[in-house]
């Protein structure tokens, strides 16, 4: 089993969002949480080209990847190789509502299959010695609470070792994937009653959570906490991950601490052909609110992608965030009530 602590905080898996180079900037903001991989399917991992699908930076750790699949020797065998890479643990897709996913009858379609998601924990626990997980959602379409229940027993039953409950259900018919992640409604509650019934199992919740003060509430409840878009696009609430629900201090000062600490990521990453955009894209979520975020963003969004755009280029979109903030306490000064005698 993973120890509550390592499943306290985590960032979820996030197609197109959570690269590499995405977990590496997250990493400078948190020590502490547990990130996830963008899905890969088995066939990807079994015939793909791994050492670019799979690559990681040992910085990243500790980093979980998360496969898509239904059958349970293909799972083994893209379990074996993650774990070959160096990954912290291997997480199975029970959650996903893509047509793609649909049409590979893996990801959400795997509620209504319980004893199947058995077999393919089952099979991953015996190929390998790294912790094995689940990530899935309350049901799908019309099934009722005790679809979760039977999921979870028999991924218990299988030797998982930690479950990730996004607190919706999947409407695999009538939705699309981005309407699944906001339309069906929350049911914290029911995930708080399968952690009463499974009271030794690691269990962790995600779901419409964007505020430390929510997440701090969940823990009351369960013993972890995932988020998804809120980390993305508001990554200052990182900064607040080690000293608040871990009791340590932050890596970073503050996000331009955290940008300076990005930089040498960046030129070696440019040095081996990386494009900035592929990792400035990331950051457009910084200084969310602060004077000269839009200014940021858009010098990020127009001159990140011309060819050959280097460091420079971010140092001087960042540059426009400081000289905001030094106009406006400026202007906040000489607005300041002159003192009387």
């Amino acid at each position: 089993m993973l120890t509550t602590q390592e499943i306290r905080f985590s960032v979820a898996p996030m197609m197109d969002w959570t690269d590499r180079h995405c977990r590496y900037f997250h990493r400078l903001l948190s020590r502490r949480a547990r990130l996830y991989t963008e899905m890969l399917t088995t066939g990807a991992v079994i015939h793909g080209d791994r050492a670019r699908l799979m690559a990681f930076d040992p910085f990243e750790q500790p980093v979980a990847m998360q496969l898509g699949g239904a059958e349970p020797a293909a799972l083994a065998k893209s379990a074996v190789l993650v774990e070959k890479f160096g990954y912290a643990e291997v997480n199975l897709n029970v959650g996903c509502p893509s047509d793609r996913v649909q049409n590979g009858a893996f990801g959400a379609c795997l509620m209504r299959e319980p004893a199947l998601v058995g077999d393919c924990i089952k099979a991953m626990k015996d190929a390998v010695s790294i912790p094995v997980t689940v990530k899935c959602r309350i049901g799908v379409d019309d099934q009722e609470e005790h679809a979760l229940f039977a999921l979870a027993e028999a991924c218990v039953e299988s030797g998982a070792d930690a479950l990730f409950v996004h607190a919706r259900k999947a409407w695999l018919k009538g939705l699309s994937p981005k309407e699944n992640r906001d339309v069906p409604p929350l049911d914290y509650p029911l995930v708080h009653r399968l952690k009463r019934a499974l009271p030794d199992v690691p269990i962790a919740i995600n779901g419409g959570l964007t505020r430390m003060a929510e997440m701090q509430e969940q823990l009351r409840f369960v013993d972890g906490v995932m988020i998804g878009r809120a980390a993305y696009h508001d990554p200052a609430l990182l900064l607040d991950v080690d000293p608040q629900l871990f009791g340590q201090p932050s890596p970073a000062a503050d996000l331009f601490d955290a940008v300076d600490a990005f930089l040498p990521y960046v030129e070696r990453q440019l040095a081996r052909g990386e494009r900035l955009a592929a990792m400035t894209r990331h950051l457009l979520g910084l200084f969310v609110g602060m004077p000269g975020a839009r200014s940021f963003r858009r010098r990020l969004a127009l001159e990140a992608v011309a060819p050959g755009a280097g460091v420079e280029t971010l140092l001087e979109a960042v540059g426009e965030v400081r000289a905001a903030r030094a106009r406006f306490a400026e202007a906040a000064k000489l607005a300041e009530p002159a003192e009387t005698n």
